[in-house]
């Protein structure tokens, strides 16, 4: 069984005088839906935009140590780009299943069911045409909380998952310039869930040309091992004298190459979090990233047992918002998440969601500068 917990976080400072959270027609999808922005700002100044698209953080405009801001989220400007082979889940909410599942298979209460494989051999993100990240989601915005809710109801079967999933996300922009992101959901029928969001970050700014110099923290003492797949062992390693070793802080350029150079090489993987208490209660530590240039950094907290640290290997210089080149380790993801393949992986915690129950997540991005 997951673990799943009432929730007891601590409210985070939301700015008294922000700005009405905007709305605005962002243009239609190839199969004729419109889709809507919605920009929130806090009395800061610091502004998110949220797309209902994929329920996807599409924006973030953060200030540097000199208060300079600069848009540090992968984007693009038109929603058949969030439909096309260039986007690789650009800020999307990703599921059912976030990362992979083996082989597109897994057994529950001794039933086999069969997804699409996306990802050859494997599952990933959710599958095909109709995964989390390429539907459109319904928003409402709540101009007192500066925050948006997105919500989607997944019938039973969709991309061949069990139960109808009722599905709601919320991103809210707090005064201290944190981006909170709840995840909430029940089911109908016993499945298996693992949501998390996939925005890829460069906190230079987005379209700088690289990540290497970027500084990252990460609170795990062990990590989940793959196979050439990228699917897990099942086994749970020490980072200890390996290039996964983040416990002190380590430029991400310093040791990637020790990868190879095959395509794809360098980092992602699943970190199993130490739980290292934070400010904010029922979240522990999951990483802490500073840009040595801008000053700019970001800490992610969660209430997840992992996450992936995904250094942009398959970004293949595709062109965003503004124009701007996406190339090769631009950008970097924290996927705070349950760990890949669990549904195969009986020793892993439990992804299984049964009626009655409700499956939450919380993660926050919180951004400031030194």
């Amino acid at each position: 069984m997951m673990i799943l917990r009432t929730a007891t976080l601590a409210t985070l400072a939301i700015a008294s005088v922000a700005p009405a959270v905007e709305v605005a027609e962002y243009g239609k999808t190839p199969g004729g839906e419109m889709t809507h922005v919605y920009t929130l700002e806090n009395k800061s100044g610091m502004k998110v935009k949220l797309l209902d698209l994929g329920a996807t953080l599409m924006a973030a405009e953060v200030p540097d140590k000199e208060g300079k801001t600069a848009d540090v989220l992968f984007g693009f400007d038109d929603p058949a780009k969030y439909l096309s082979d260039d986007n690789q889940y650009f800020g999307n909410v990703v599921g059912r299943y976030g990362n992979r599942i083996a082989k597109g298979k897994f057994t529950l209460d001794g039933k086999e069911y069969t997804l699409a494989t996306n990802n050859p051999p494997n599952h990933l993100h959710g599958g095909g045409d109709r995964a989390l990240s390429k539907v459109v989601w319904k928003g409402e915005k709540s101009d007192a909380d500066n925050s948006v809710t997105f919500s989607y109801n997944s019938p039973d079967g969709e991309e061949g998952y069990p139960g109808e999933l009722k599905a709601q996300v919320t991103y809210t922009l707090t005064d201290d310039n944190a981006v909170r992101i709840e995840y909430e959901a029940t089911t109908d029928k016993p499945t298996v869930l693992n949501l998390t969001n996939h925005a890829y970050f460069n906190l230079a700014g987005a379209g700088s040309p690289t990540i290497n110099d970027h500084v990252v923290t990460l609170y795990a003492d062990h990590y989940t091992p793959v196979d050439d797949t990228l699917i897990t062992t099942g086994e749970i390693a020490k980072v200890e004298g390996t290039a996964l070793d983040f416990r002190e802080p380590h430029a991400i350029g310093d040791r990637v190459d020790s990868f190879g150079d095959a395509e794809g090489a360098g980092y992602d993987h699943n970190f199993v979090l130490n739980k290292t208490p934070s400010d904010v209660e029922g979240l522990h530590k999951a990483a802490t990233v500073k840009d040595p240039k801008s000053g700019r950094v970001l800490t992610v907290l969660t209430d997840q047992p992992g996450v992936q640290f995904y250094g942009g290997n398959f970004l293949k210089g595709q062109t965003g918002k503004d124009g701007k080149t996406y190339a090769h380790r631009s950008g970097f993801c924290l996927e705070t998440q349950h760990y890949p393949d669990s549904p195969n992986k009986p020793d892993f915690p439990s992804v299984v969601l049964r009626p009655g129950e409700t499956y939450t997540h919380t993660c926050v991005y919180a951004f400031s500068a030194e």
